[in-house]
């Protein structure tokens, strides 16, 4: 048994089985990857994959298993080379941080500034993806931390935390007949065709359940990822915009308004994630506290103990 058999096993699990994608995930081929399989196997005496010819279907009982220890295994693995790092190169190496285009567009910037201050040896890589993909990224080790309003809480494997409270508000072209309606209504914003996110991104669900719970069913003629692609479309006219509020800045957006609809939205809650039993630099914990003060390194390090079954805190 060998490690490059257990970076396969896990690799094959999380590229549904296709060994097409797995050998370029590991620079090899493809019969080098069935290879390592049938070795590992004949090793174990055991089938670890559910086989239709030569094609992988998904995991025998043994199999599901023994992912789960190789999944341990290598983050293990990675974790012995942190704590070298830690102790031979404090303040060298690298923080992957993975993050949604509008956190790290219009919440981050303060703390990378403040954290490239602290540790100007540190390569920071900021990670612009999905609430899915970067729950993903920290399962796989890939990330070291995560920052996203949507899905971190409900990751089992993950302790998220409260970064800071937010809400959406309804942004239109100057001069338009709503900047008049005090107060704002969802009525009265379902008139217009509406341009916001993506689903899930950056509360789209909470949108969407907002309209729905006042059985309103409003025109959304457009949707994109980021705030900055809903205001240029809104500025030409094509419909108003629900942004988060921190995207929108008097002095860049002239052309537009930004109407009062902290009453018709509830809040919602950006989180910071790290998975459970991977080692985090001394650096990783600082820039978790410049994020937010009351997240020094031992409330992580308290969440983070294996006994610790609370999957999100405060």
């Amino acid at each position: 048994m060998n490690f490059q058999q257990l970076r396969i096993v896990h690799e094959t699990v999380r590229r549904n089985f296709n060994l097409t994608e797995v050998a370029a995930a590991l620079f090899t081929s493809q019969s080098g990857v069935s290879k390592h399989i049938k070795d590992l196997e004949d090793e174990l005496g055991l089938e670890l994959f559910v086989r239709k010819g030569k094609r992988l279907l998904g995991l025998t009982e043994p199999g599901e298993e023994l992912a789960v220890v190789v999944d341990r295994m290598l983050m293990d693995a990675r974790n012995i080379k942190g704590i070298a790092a830690q102790f031979s190169n404090k303040d060298h190496g690298q923080l992957t941080i993975a993050t949604t285009h509008t956190q790290a567009r219009y919440a981050l910037p303060r703390v990378v500034t403040r954290f490239k201050q602290a540790y100007p040896k540190v390569h920071l890589v900021l990670h612009q993806a999905s609430p899915n993909e970067i729950a993903t990224m920290l399962q796989d080790g890939r990330a070291d931390i995560g920052i996203a309003t949507e899905t971190l809480a409900e990751i089992s494997d993950c302790v998220s935390f409260g970064f800071y409270g937010w809400h959406h508000s309804v942004i239109v072209p100057a001069g338009h007949p709503l900047e008049g309606v005090t107060p704002l209504t969802l009525e009265a914003i379902a008139e217009h065709p509406l341009i916001t996110y993506h689903q899930g991104f950056t509360g789209r669900t909470r949108i969407d359940e907002t309209f729905a719970d006042a059985g309103l069913a409003p025109d959304i003629v457009m949707s994109a990822l980021d705030a900055d692609v809903i205001k240029a479309y809104v500025e030409l006219g094509l419909g108003i915009g629900i942004v988060a509020s921190m995207a929108f800045d008097p002095e860049r957006d002239r052309n537009l308004s930004m109407l009062p609809s902290d009453h018709l939205f509830g809040e919602n809650l950006a989180r910071i994630a790290v998975r459970k039993g991977h080692f985090l630099r001394g650096f990783a914990y600082r820039f978790i506290e410049l994020c937010s003060p009351a997240l020094g390194e031992s409330v992580v390090r308290a969440a983070l103990r294996p006994e610790t079954e609370r999957e999100a805190v405060f």
